[in-house]
């Protein structure tokens, strides 16, 4: 009995969000996969309740000094935890960063160059910290080590068809009677009537660039003890210096004069050229950091100067670890701030396995995001990994491959929201399989290719498109049907169809995974605008203003101030959050929560679900929305739900319902499937057939074999990733992919379609 308590983690009544007052045992030093349809109760589960409570525990271990400074943790809607162990959550959320991070620097493979380079490098140029683009001893003079400078665009700054007197620089202070425009027009230099493009070369060069002298001739407002400054050196000191004030208050006008380019004298590398002279065999340290990681391995291992063995041995090991989870293609001079949320939980996961660290909980939110077939077994290794280590490892996923190498499930469910929130089975994968769940249907569930194939309206054409890896790609996408855009990670996709393609077809709509501005105040009525309908039917039947109705003006309560709930910060204890008193969580005064339509009050409004709600309204408009929103699967979230407490793959979807209705419009999905069960996505391949019968063409950059297998129209890139990708594979239908046999996802398709475990 004692064994059995130390060998699991127990949750006892746990009730944060929609659990229902869950008991669950989980089995350490096991894999565990928590499994259930979007909304279902999976996260508050994890998230919400283990991983919060294990993070608010540990950090009651330090000191109020260091407990004031650490993210406050409120306790779960729970009546216990019982044998926890430490949680590290390995997240979506991008690394982010500022342009001083990159991959290397993130994780330490970029100081261990630094150390082989000062052991070994000829000629020695100093220790390790001068080849830190950081460091003022080794960074590049002109760009501080960011190796990109700021330039201005002569073409956007000066409009050459007009004179200084009609206004030809294109700069707030710069334009006519305006006190910096007085220091070019009263020099007695210029022609103040003659067109720009009428200058000779040498008067153009002393109006934008020359500086330090007295003009021999001013006029009359021109400051007698002044030195002349051009027009760019004037900018770059007033506005692009770091001490300047003005960056914020002229940004717009900066930005569309500015552009950030190379640095001319480092050429990018970030540091300096004595820094830069310094090499091993034949190549400098910025010449690694530009390498490919799986091209890096292979120059390391070539390295046989007996001293470096050490420092050569660990910098391999950590490069291979990037790559075997497919991320072989990054270069370690990448930008963190550049990198996708599926980049960015890889990274961190190779961070976890240089640790000796064992006994630890790891908690992992969908690992397969962004990531083929391909590459998932490599993810599934890793996962492996961890547990063989002596962990416990959690894993939030819908993906069947990963949940396939499940020690141990657990199925929330049945369904979402109030109708989610139980556990609906616990145990392996072979009762999964065999359970009456959703999950457990659509684990064995296969699809057949697409039969009846949509015949194109014609063709969207890119030429000879060379960016990033991209190698001199042209490529005709279909009008009027669905194309799917596959490859593995770092193929190009998101290079061909996000950036390219946008430059020929500027009209294109992208329904992307970047998130929703929004905040506690935003929720799904007022994004939707149907909020001002529904306060505009409350004014109208109470003969009172609209305005009433509304929780962030007049008719707000004022204790929470429409919050509904009110936030008591305890200095160095967690902040409690708690229902307002006044209101009971309501948001609005008593006097407003007396006017009725149709027997509701506006609060009760807000906290119907949006399938309620459809049975709420009979107005049209309001319906077209509602509509929209249940089309798309979230038919459970309620209309007064903040926006901020909805996943990233909910609020795809509501941007995806704003869409539904408009037609002939070029449509970019971008991943759709992030975070949808497998049973959801048969809903969202409905939601792209109609719009596609709306007369709408639709792109699709997708892993998931589902949609592949639906499409009309299959585009692959590859073969590989990085250098090793950038080029068309196939492009044709789905049928004659999977006889491809040069393609990666034709081999996966054909195995998914065709095979029943």
């Amino acid at each position: 009995m004692r064994e059995e308590y130390e060998n699991n983690i127990h949750v006892i009544g746990a009730r944060e969000k929609n659990l229902k007052n869950v008991n669950v045992k989980i089995p350490k030093k096991q894999i565990t996969v928590f499994t259930g349809v979007s909304g279902s109760g999976k996260s508050s589960l994890v998230f919400d309740t283990i991983a919060a409570e294990s993070q608010r525990q540990l950090n009651e271990t330090y000191s109020s000094f260091i407990r004031h400074r650490l993210p406050h943790y409120g306790h779960p809607d729970m009546d216990s935890i019982e044998n926890l162990s430490v949680a590290i959550v390995i997240s979506q959320k991008r690394i982010g960063g500022n342009a001083r991070s990159t991959v290397g620097t993130i994780t330490d493979i970029y100081s261990l160059l630094r150390l082989l380079f000062s052991r070994i490098g000829k000629p020695f140029v100093g220790y390790s910290d001068v080849f830190s683009f950081n460091n003022p001893a080794g960074m590049c003079s002109k760009c501080e080590g960011l190796g990109k400078v700021d330039t201005i665009n002569i073409e956007r700054l000066l409009d050459k068809n007009k004179s200084l007197n009609e206004g030809a620089i294109q700069f707030p202070t710069f334009r006519p009677g305006e006190v910096r425009w007085k220091r070019y027009v009263c020099t007695g230099l210029f022609d103040n009537d003659k067109k720009l493009r009428d200058y000779r070369e040498d008067e153009l060069d002393t109006l934008l660039y020359k500086t330090g002298f007295k003009p021999q001739n001013p006029t009359d407002g021109w400051p007698p003890t002044s030195k002349y400054e051009g027009i760019v050196p004037r900018i770059e000191r007033t506005f692009l210096s770091k001490e300047s004030r003005d960056v914020i208050l002229y940004k717009e006008a900066i930005d569309h004069v500015v552009t950030r380019g190379i640095c001319p004298l480092c050429k990018g590398a970030r540091l300096n050229q004595k820094v830069l002279e310094c090499k091993i065999n034949g190549k400098n340290i910025a010449d690694c950091t530009k390498m490919q990681v799986n091209d890096l391995i292979n120059f390391i291992r070539n390295i046989k100067a007996p001293s470096s063995y050490t420092m050569v041995e660990a910098i391999i090991h950590r490069l291979e670890h990037l790559n075997s989870i497919g991320l072989g293609y990054l270069s370690l001079d990448r930008d963190t701030a550049t990198l996708s949320g599926g980049e960015s939980q890889r990274i961190k996961m190779v961070r976890q396995l240089g640790s000796s660290l064992t006994d630890i909980t790891y908690i992992f939110d969908e690992p397969s995001i962004g990531l083929h077939p391909h590459d998932v077994n490599r993810i599934n290794n890793l996962l492996k990994s961890l547990r063989d280590k002596g962990n416990t490892v959690l894993i939030v996923e819908h993906d069947a491959d990963v949940i396939k190498i499940a020690d141990h499930v657990i199925d929330m469910g049945p369904k979402a929201g109030t109708k989610g929130g139980n556990v609906i089975y616990e145990g392996g994968i072979k009762g999964l399989l065999k359970a009456e769940t959703l999950t457990g249907k659509f684990l064995s569930y296969r699809p057949r290719l697409k039969e009846s194939i949509r015949e194109p309206k014609g063709w969207l054409s890119i030429k000879h498109a060379s960016l990033h890896n991209l190698k001199d790609v042209s490529v005709d996408i279909p009008i009027g049907v669905m194309t799917v855009v596959t490859g593995v990670a770092g193929s190009g996709k998101s290079t061909l169809i996000n950036h390219v393609f946008p430059q020929y077809y500027p009209e294109t709509i992208f329904i992307d995974q970047g998130a929703i501005q929004a905040s506690k105040r935003s929720n799904i009525a007022t994004y939707t605008e149907i909020f001002d309908s529904i306060r505009k039917l409350f004014a109208k039947e109470n003969r009172v203003e609209a305005s009433l109705f509304s929780f962030n003006s007049q008719g707000a309560c004022p204790e929470c101030k429409g919050l509904g709930i009110t936030y008591t910060d305890l200095a160095f204890m967690d902040p409690v959050e708690s229902v307002c008193e006044v209101c009971q969580g309501h948001r609005f005064t008593k006097e407003v929560l007396q006017f009725k339509l149709r027997k509701k009050n506006i609060s009760e409004v807000l906290e119907m679900t949006i399938d309620e709600a459809m049975k709420f309204f009979n107005e049209k408009e309001i319906l077209a929305t509602l509509g929209g929103l249940r089309d798309v699967g979230i038919g459970y979230i309620t209309l007064g739900q903040p926006l901020n407490t909805l996943s990233g793959g909910e609020l795809q979807r509501v941007k995806l319902a704003a869409e539904l209705e408009k037609r002939e419009n070029i449509y970019v999905l971008d991943e759709p499937t992030t975070g949808l069960h497998m049973s959801d996505i048969s809903q969202l391949i409905r939601i792209m057939d109609r719009i596609v019968h709306q007369g709408s063409t639709l792109i699709v950059i997708e892993h998931n074999l589902d949609i592949m297998s639906h499409a009309d129209w299959i585009i692959d890139l590859g073969p590989g990733a990085g250098q090793d990708g950038g080029k068309v594979i196939f492009e044709g239908q789905p049928k004659d992919l999977v006889k491809h046999n040069s393609s990666i996802t034709g081999k996966y398709l054909k195995q998914y379609t065709l095979s029943i475990e």
